[in-house]
């Protein structure tokens, strides 16, 4: 589904790197605009929302509860076309973050854990940390960002993750 427009836009989006005692990160599977898609929970921002305000609405909304949101990770630095919304250019910033209690939804063991195909239908699983690939992803961000993350990981052979 693709939006014409008159004038050129930016589609501003805010995703959650949420970690699982220091190994994992989870991931959402999705089927949105007929399309099955892997990426990182998160969602876009609103006019008048601040990107912590935003990736904290975009938890509720999609798990029912909150998280901590403790560190920016990454910032896209390149041109990208968004790949739903004609003329506009996609802007993604990802934050470091928590639940602040446990998780209070159904975490999978196996992608695309849902009954049938139907818009808007999500389901979330854990991706370990030293088995991540942007290969895991659909969203061209999201690959460079899953990369970046299991670099960062290996490179700090989880001291990090663990603090």
């Amino acid at each position: 589904m693709l939006m014409n427009r008159e004038h050129p836009c930016f589609n501003v989006r805010i995703y959650a790197l949420i970690f699982n005692e220091g190994s994992e990160v989870l991931l959402s599977d999705e089927y949105q605009l007929d399309t099955k898609m892997t990426k990182f929970p998160g969602g876009g921002l609103q006019f008048g929302e601040g990107t912590v305000d935003c990736l904290k609405r975009e938890a509720m909304e999609e798990f029912g509860q909150d998280i901590e949101v403790f560190e920016h990770f990454y910032t896209q630095d390149h041109f990208q076309p968004s790949l739903f919304y004609e003329s506009c250019q996609l802007l993604s910033i990802y934050y470091r973050a928590l639940f602040t209690g446990p998780p209070q939804f159904r975490i999978s063991v196996k992608p695309f854990d849902f009954d049938e195909w139907k818009n808007g239908n999500i389901s979330f699983r854990w991706k370990t940390l030293d088995t991540i690939s942007g290969d895991d992803m659909t969203l061209p961000v999201d690959k460079l960002v899953a990369d970046k993350l299991r670099a960062e990981y290996e490179a700090s052979r989880g001291s990090r993750w663990t603090e």
